[in-house]
């Protein structure tokens, strides 16, 4: 392919350590996006109210999900929103049978959770990632990844675990996100997690409002250059529901449209609900990035 396509497109961020083997997958983030979908055995889950809570659905929705070209796996057991504390133990119970359902399938097989024992038991059952929605709220989750071979996401975000921060404020939402993850980054690499295993993500929505989580979105290349791979985690979110007026049903159009946005500012995992819509519109962002090839080209050959 021209190398001329790639230069008429955006800058995009310089990434440390841009090849990485993930569980069982080889990304070049240099010029390659991750689909990942999302699984969540929980009775209370904001998108699908509990549609994967039982095993066999949420093992079923999982394949499904690599079916229709996920390239990684997000299975999570305790909703990052307030509420009460979900017994570590009934965590375990939650989320490592579908590890271990999953295993050697080929995805990236990740956990989202906060609680260091969780993310050990998922990694003793096969998982890949841990994805900590609270930013290393608690330094023993860094010292859990750095004794495995695993990545670690570090997510911005205020509030202690399960627990409610009202109206949240910023001065610049952008330069605090970017201040916060350089400063977790720091952590996680001072207790021995390696900075080719960490990625990670301004957590839209996540004790933000709408004005800052489309801040975060316009402005993403701030946080792209960090230099570490970054994830954002968009799908079907509120600041999307309010920017549109549009119920949690009708969003699939809007989370496409940050998550393609997000991708030209240099995003290279998106977090997704709706698999088949997000995977064709990554792959044709890619296209036209210049970091693949069509299908198959047939029109206008002849």
């Amino acid at each position: 392919m021209d190398n001329a396509t790639t230069r008429l497109g955006p800058a995009l961020p310089d990434l440390i350590h841009p090849r990485r083997l993930i569980g069982e997958r080889l990304f070049d983030f240099s010029r390659e996006v991750a689909v990942m979908a999302i699984v969540n055995r929980t009775p209370d889950s904001f998108y699908d109210k509990g549609a994967t809570f039982a095993l066999d659905e949420a093992v079923t929705a999982a394949r499904r999900a690599i079916l229709d070209g996920a390239d990684w796996v997000d299975i999570g057991g305790a909703r990052f929103a307030p509420g009460p504390s979900i017994p570590i133990e009934e965590e375990i119970d939650r989320v490592v049978p579908v590890v271990e359902a999953l295993r050697g399938s080929g995805v990236v097989i990740s956990v989202d959770t906060f609680h260091p024992a969780v993310a050990r038991a998922s990694l003793a059952a096969g998982a890949h990632v841990i994805n900590d929605t609270t930013g290393v709220h608690d330094p023993a989750m860094a010292d859990v990844v750095a004794d495995s071979d695993a990545t670690l996401v570090i997510t911005h975000s205020l509030a202690p675990p399960r627990t409610p921060w009202p109206g949240p404020t910023y001065g610049d939402v952008v330069h605090e996100v970017a201040t916060f993850l350089d400063e977790r980054i720091e952590l996680a690499r001072s207790r021995g997690v390696p900075a080719s295993r960490i990625i990670v993500d301004p957590g839209h929505d996540l004790n933000k409002n709408t004005y800052h989580s489309l801040e975060l979105t316009r402005r993403l290349g701030e946080i792209t250059a960090l230099g570490y791979p970054t994830l954002v985690a968009v799908s079907n979110k509120d600041f999307i529901g309010e920017t549109l007026n549009r119920e949690r049903g009708d969003r699939i159009a809007g989370s496409l449209a940050a998550a393609v946005y997000s991708i030209l500012q240099g995003a290279r995992i998106v977090r997704m609900h709706n698999v088949v819509a997000a995977v064709d519109a990554v792959r044709m962002t890619e296209a036209i990035l210049g970091f693949r090839e069509p299908a198959y080209v047939r029109h206008n050959l002849v």
